[in-house]
């Protein structure tokens, strides 16, 4: 029998993580190694086992593919995260299942493409003497161990072409279009896409806003001849002395969302103009993934396995300075890379005249 790993996918999907899966299994054969992947994330390690074996075959072709062919999930049993900076503990017997089933299927190490979520149940696993290789993914961009994480470009060029789009329809009736976008904690998508897409106010979490200072910007450009103006929010951002719009739900983190409606309100009261919310959702989690992505899908599933056979286990793969390396787990979990409220982009965006609405 051909010496063995595992891999799987957990938590939200992104566009790239059949990029990973590609490249894993085909380093993988090029060692002369079989690829295990476990269904439906953390829960396909669970008895009686729900996995499948990827060879050469099941991965040609998926790299142009948005989702993840095995298939993902941010609830169930494995969950460990319940909000930024909360952990809790996966039950003992569960990790015992988990092992009991990558024991009698022989496998030697496990790849985990995750978040920071499941970078947190990727080091219990290995405390608990499962040797994991961890792969960050996150449209966020919010990993501070890692320069970049695939499916944040493709998220991006979401954002930037719903931009394009309510440009013009912003213009034509005279509007405030807001759209609200992805991130909780970060506004990386906000940020980018809205440098990208020509937006004309960028509301992030790291930047609380103030309703009067962005009906004030709205009333200018009126003033200066413009017809449309065009918002940015993410998620997660919330005003001046206010708490960020959340809506709880069971097991898990809790939600997001609404704000970008609050905000489409309040610029309606106080400006006069007519304004309306556009909520991207997870417009920002499908489709093809963009060629960045494509590529640093692939450099990290091949990163992985060769961390897994040089046995580095503990060790997360990592992009720093155009180039792929390695981070322990324990050092990159429950670390998130925030936008700096004076960093050089914000600047960039402040000399196009782009207000944060402070």
């Amino acid at each position: 029998m051909k010496p063995r790993i595992g891999v799987l996918t957990s938590g939200g999907d992104c566009p790239g993580l059949n990029a990973v899966l590609r490249g894993v299994v085909l380093a993988a054969e090029k060692l002369g190694w079989e690829v295990v992947g476990f269904r439906d994330g953390f829960e396909g390690l669970l008895p009686p086992g729900n996995h499948v074996i990827l060879d050469r075959q099941s991965v040609n072709g998926i790299m142009a593919l948005g989702g993840t062919i095995i298939g993902t999930t941010n609830r169930g049993h494995f969950v460990a995260k319940v909000g930024a900076g909360d952990r809790t503990i996966v039950p003992e017997d569960i990790i015992a299942g988990a092992k009991k089933i990558l024991d009698e299927l022989q496998v030697r190490a496990l790849i985990i493409v995750g978040g920071d979520g499941s970078m947190v149940t990727a080091q219990q696993l290995q405390e608990a003497g499962i040797n994991c290789i961890g792969v960050p993914k996150t449209i966020d961009n919010d990993l501070e161990a890692t320069a970049t994480t695939f499916g944040f470009d493709s998220a991006v060029a979401v954002v930037m072409d719903a931009l394009d789009r309510v440009h013009t329809t912003a213009t034509s009736h005279r509007r405030v279009m807001v759209v609200e976008v992805m991130g909780r904690h970060a506004g990386w998508i906000a940020l980018h896409g809205g440098i990208a897409g020509g937006a004309d106010i960028i509301l992030i979490p790291e930047i609380p806003f103030d309703f009067d200072k962005i009906a004030s910007v709205v009333k200018a450009r009126e003033a200066a001849g413009y017809l449309g103006t065009v918002v940015v929010v993410a998620e997660g951002a919330r005003p001046k002395h206010g708490e960020q719009i959340k809506r709880d739900v069971e097991g898990g983190e809790f939600r997001l969302g609404g704000v970008g409606e609050i905000v489409a309100r309040e610029i309606a009261k106080r400006t006069g103009k007519e304004a309306r919310c556009c909520v991207l959702g997870h417009l920002q989690r499908g489709g093809a993934p963009t060629t960045l992505d494509r590529i640093l899908g692939t450099r990290f599933g091949v990163k992985a396995v060769q961390l897994a056979s040089e046995g580095h286990f503990g060790s997360m793969v990592s992009y720093q300075n155009y180039q792929v390396r390695q981070v322990p787990i324990a050092e990159a979990v429950n670390r998130l890379k925030l936008v700096p409220p004076n960093g050089e982009m914000v600047q960039t965006a402040g000399d196009v005249d782009i207000s944060f609405g402070d």
